[in-house]
């Protein structure tokens, strides 16, 4: 199965203690890297998540933003500091006995101070398990996704692999009638020659200029680079670096093939081949 290495996935839950949110953005990558934004206390899941994403996927660069929100009115309750309380208190008395007239300080007056009131703390365990659990369920959507834009560029790269091996048959079809013509061109120069020529070496002209407009060996191996994208495409495992490879060799087959060019009709077929090949390459760009 072919994936596109970008795209975009979201996934939320809501817990009586609060709720979560994660984000993940993935792009263009040579290896896979992770780069993790979250609350500070949860930094320490951030190598359990990295092994997370390496075994769903390859290649990419994955910004992954974890947010976290206090439910108002949630079922956490309240604690006292009760140490802090009473310094707060104790200092208060002290510094009664050197005012002329104290306000005492108010039960609410005291609970208002930083600190003296808090929240209980998270059962970290049941969080963390959430927290990964999440980033999971956000991972398969992330994978969903790639999926299903790797299937589209799949279709693209194999409707441009039909548009070369058109051309290609096309060179095949026209080379004979551009092979006739240049024999009787050569036919046509042998004639209006006023001096009898020099045989064995225009037979040795002949075979050099024969051996430069050969091009079935170019022919052939675009024919089997084709033949071997289309079983890449066909792999379930990232093919993307070897895809890239085999357009280079294509793009090196159609490059020979236009300097062995002897007809106007190869000269723009090999064009078109470079054209064809550098369209499935920027879109091989972004395959896994």
């Amino acid at each position: 199965m072919t994936y596109s290495m970008t795209g975009f996935a979201r996934a939320e839950t809501r817990e009586e203690w609060g709720e979560l949110v994660w984000e993940i953005r993935s792009v263009n990558h040579r290896y896979l890297e992770t780069a993790f934004r979250m609350p500070e206390e949860w930094r320490i899941l951030e190598t359990r998540c990295h092994e997370l994403a390496t075994r769903r996927i390859s290649r990419g660069k994955l910004d992954c933003t974890l947010r976290f929100r206090h439910l108002i009115g949630g079922h956490r309750p309240l604690k006292m500091d009760t140490s802090l309380a009473t310094q707060l208190i104790s200092l208060c008395s002290e510094i009664d006995t050197n005012l002329d007239n104290p306000a005492t300080p108010s039960a609410l007056q005291i609970m208002q101070w930083p600190g003296v009131i808090k929240e209980t703390e998270l059962e970290m365990d049941s969080v963390t398990e959430s927290v990964l659990e999440l980033f999971t369920r956000t991972l398969d959507k992330l994978t969903d996704m790639r999926s299903t834009e790797g299937k589209r560029l799949q279709c693209l790269l194999l409707r441009r692999c039909n548009d070369i091996e058109a051309t290609v048959q096309n060179i095949r079809q026209h080379r004979p009638q551009a092979i006739d013509n240049i024999r009787e061109k050569l036919n046509q120069r042998l004639r209006d020659l006023t001096e009898k020529p020099d045989w064995d070496r225009l037979e040795q002209e002949l075979v050099l200029q024969a051996q430069k407009l050969d091009i079935d060996e170019e022919l052939d191996r675009l024919e089997s680079h084709l033949a071997e994208v289309r079983d890449v495409l066909q792999r379930d495992e990232p093919v993307g670096r070897r895809l890239d490879f085999l357009m280079q060799e294509l793009n090196r087959e159609a490059n020979t093939l236009g300097s062995k060019s002897f007809h106007a009709e190869t000269t723009r077929a090999s064009i078109d081949l470079k054209v064809l090949i550098e369209q499935m390459r920027e879109q091989i760009q972004n395959i896994e």
